[in-house]
């Protein structure tokens, strides 16, 4: 449990526990899924309904996050658990009640504790009552041992989701660098497609470098992409971060994938360049694919 406790953790999982003692067992079976808040659903037997709010205080020592349902049931292992009561109270006010008859209508008083015994409310079958505190413990054991299970199962897929979140991520950060490394090229394609422009327009006048790099830096400034991809570097780096620190971060994660949504959406924007077109629609859909998985990490 300990090795767990700073690992990304799936909101998807599952648990079962059952406890037994020599008179009764309690099994106790949950799942989880994706929730945008802590929503748990507590279904129990009406015999344990006391126990609820001790059962839900444990449940949110191991779940902060997610649509969690938890079945439990419970069996009595006793063939039989039910106790003869006597009520001596009732059975006075019949014998008293008899006596009076007797000595009203002279007649032979012939009370036993058989006749006694068959008048209503006298003798009566009622159901043991279990040991509340011991009772408790079995739930409370049982109640742990599933939510451990379903840590360590929803602690299994948050692994699987964040060692495919990073290559998702390292890929991108790769595309990143590419766009990079592309922007002084198509401004050295522009430039000598410009001057080639002019100079077919100009024939032999001799061409003003001036105005030529002044078209050139507007075009520069109307395509740069170099704040954006920046800005995106450090998105998908500090998403990494996140993924390695594990514990709770699902929340943070979802804002920083829209925050990178943003950056693509700028790229493809200014985008000039058939290749760069093609790579910031390739980054918006792992971008999307990201957001799709981040929704089930805890």
């Amino acid at each position: 449990m300990k090795e767990r406790e700073n690992m990304l953790k799936s909101m998807t999982g599952f648990g079962r526990c059952e406890k037994a003692d020599a008179e009764r067992k309690v099994v106790v079976e949950m799942k989880a899924v994706n929730h945008r808040y802590l929503d748990i659903n507590v279904k129990i037997p009406k015999k344990l309904s006391f126990y609820e709010a001790g059962i839900r205080s444990i449940l949110k020592k191991y779940i902060s996050r997610g649509k969690a349902d938890v079945f439990i049931s419970f069996e009595e292992l006793k063939s039989n658990n039910v106790c003869v009561k006597y009520n001596e109270a009732i059975a006075k006010e019949y014998y008293d009640s008899l006596k009076k008859m007797a000595e009203t209508f002279e007649v032979k008083d012939d009370i036993s504790v058989s006749l006694l015994s068959n008048y209503p409310e006298v003798l009566t079958l009622e159901e043991e009552e279990s040991d509340e505190q011991e009772l408790w413990h079995l739930i409370e054991e049982a109640v742990t041992g599933a939510s451990i299970q379903l840590v360590e199962s929803r602690s299994q897929e948050g692994e699987n989701l964040s060692r495919d979140l990073c290559d998702k991520l390292n890929a991108m950060l790769q595309v990143v660098h590419t766009i990079e490394g592309m922007s002084p090229q198509i401004l050295n394609e522009y430039r000598d497609k410009l001057r080639n422009k002019v100079e077919e327009l100009l024939g032999d006048t001799k061409i003003d470098e001036s105005i030529l790099a002044t078209e050139v830096t507007i075009f520069a400034d109307k395509i740069c992409v170099d704040e954006e991809t920046v800005r995106l570097k450090s998105h998908i780096e500090n998403m990494l971060s996140c993924l390695k620190q594990g514990e709770e971060v699902g929340r943070r994660l979802d804002f920083i994938a829209q925050e990178m949504n943003r950056e693509a959406n700028t790229i493809l924007s200014k985008a000039n360049n058939i290749d760069i077109t093609n790579m910031a629609i390739d980054l918006k859909t792992e971008i999307e694919k990201i957001r799709e998985q981040i929704q089930n990490i805890e």
